[in-house]
């Protein structure tokens, strides 16, 4: 769910408009697709109002044990998480997205902890938001760029 005003737009093309982009677009309320095409930055989104919340995958599952987890267990929460075929990345299928190599697991978790020896689960949030560039969802083009600079 990208749109963190809940959908309080009213879509009437409002000049003044807080929930139109720049461009004159919308930022939808609800973007759901088949496949995972972003990794949100926020732990949890509830829109009470239109009776829909989500839980995100990295909050569930790397923090399942706890606020905040130390690079061995990050490494080992990300590399045993199920995989599930990206939309907008390089294709890699089910049965090729095992994990073998964790370099980058690890790389990743310094990215996001910093100089902290536990990544918590605020400063995840924050950090993905940071990598996003004030994007609700870190998109694959963002991610990579995290391991290209």
């Amino acid at each position: 769910m990208l749109d963190d005003s809940g959908g309080m737009c009213c879509y009437s093309a409002c000049s003044d408009c807080e929930f139109r982009l720049p461009g004159g677009g919308y930022r939808m309320a609800d973007q759901s697709a088949s496949r995972p095409k972003w990794i949100p930055v926020y732990e949890e989104r509830k829109f009470e109002s239109m009776g829909k919340e989500h839980l995100s995958k990295w909050s569930s599952i790397i923090f399942s044990d706890g606020p905040a987890v130390d690079k061995e267990v990050f490494i080992d929460k990300v590399v045993n998480m199920d995989f599930l075929t990206p939309l907008g990345g390089p294709f890699v299928s089910k049965s090729s997205g095992s994990i073998d190599d964790i370099s980058a697991a690890a790389s990743l978790f310094d990215v996001l902890a910093g100089d902290k020896e536990k990544l918590t689960k605020h400063r995840m949030s924050t950090q993905l938001k940071n990598l996003s560039e004030g994007e609700q969802g870190l998109t694959w083009p963002s991610f990579e760029k995290v391991f290209n600079s």
